[in-house]
């Protein structure tokens, strides 16, 4: 059985046992530990550096406008050398809601990852020697600089049956290598399809108001879903963006259904190029650490 890796997230009162979850996921033989940007997902590494052995493990993604290059270089460069090379430091510019909570006004995301990238490279000159970076994507043109200047591609949400197309943009010789292709897949394993499809629905509402997101959807495909879900915005009806959501389109996005209908998706996924499926757990019936042990009996 091909095993997938593991999103995991640290919540406040949770800290030490997401820790020893981690741990958890390494004995049981997943492929890697990814983190995401809620919370601080870099001192998570720092603490799964610790905590496990063997496991490959990243951030998903670092948003770059929450720190200063010199700083995260720093500390990349520190938890590379203690995890013995297994740190992967995935980066991105994260999404304007989160832009304008936080008060940051963002440039062009191809040319400051550019210089954020290079700003860390000239840093590890005092620091160390950084880890493999690797590129949040969506598009073509961050898939392109993310061969020309990482060691890596992570999509969130990606659409399964286009997902081909976008590894093509990858050569293969950098695709046969340790270059890393994962993708975030929101996971609900229950065997009432329809209980999980409704839950992966509501994680994937905050991404389909996103115009980035919704224009990868229509070159994946989806354009009558998309424009429909866009006069629903415009409209303000939230019912209607619900129904907008297809599931032929979710069923493309998420995994969910039982054991077995999420062990076939993976397969499909690893089918379609995804070296690295990232299962980012969810569950009809309690957070995240119900959601992770159903993905622990799942691959049992």
């Amino acid at each position: 059985m091909n095993m997938p890796a593991i999103s995991l997230a640290a919540v406040q009162g949770r800290r030490q046992q997401t820790l020893d979850i981690a741990a958890e996921i390494e004995r049981r033989g997943f492929t890697g530990i990814y983190c995401p940007s809620m919370g601080d997902c870099v001192a998570l590494c720092q603490g799964i550096a610790s905590a496990t052995n063997d496991i490959i493990f990243g951030t998903s993604v670092q948003p770059i406008y929450f720190r200063n290059p010199e700083d995260l270089a720093a500390t990349a460069a520190f938890i590379h050398e203690i995890s013995n090379g297994r740190f992967r430091l995935g980066i991105g510019v994260t999404h304007g809601p989160v832009h304008q909570r936080l008060g940051i006004t963002p440039g062009k995301p191809l040319a400051d990852i550019r210089e954020y990238v290079s700003a860390m490279q000239q840093a590890a000159k005092n620091h160390g020697e950084l880890p493999p970076i690797v590129l949040a994507t969506l598009r073509r043109k961050m898939v392109e600089l993310s061969v020309e200047i990482g060691a890596g591609a992570v999509w969130a949400n990606a659409s399964r049956n286009d997902f081909n197309n976008s590894v093509a943009d990858i050569p293969q010789d950098v695709q046969a290598g340790d270059f890393l292709i994962g993708n975030m897949i929101p996971t609900v394993i229950d065997a009432d399809r329809e209980a999980g499809a409704a839950r992966n629905r509501k994680t994937l509402q905050g991404y389909v108001s996103l115009p980035n997101y919704r224009n990868y959807w229509k070159q994946a495909g989806y354009v009558e879903e998309m424009e429909g879900i866009e006069a629903a915005i415009a409209n303000g009806d939230r019912e209607r963006v619900v129904t907008c959501m297809t599931d032929e389109w979710l069923s493309n996005a998420t995994l969910y259904g039982s054991a077995a209908q999420v062990r076939e998706g993976v397969e499909e996924w690893l089918d379609q190029g995804c070296k690295t499926p990232i299962l980012v757990p969810s569950s009809t019936s309690g957070g995240q650490m119900h959601a992770i042990q159903e993905i622990f009996d799942c691959f049992a």
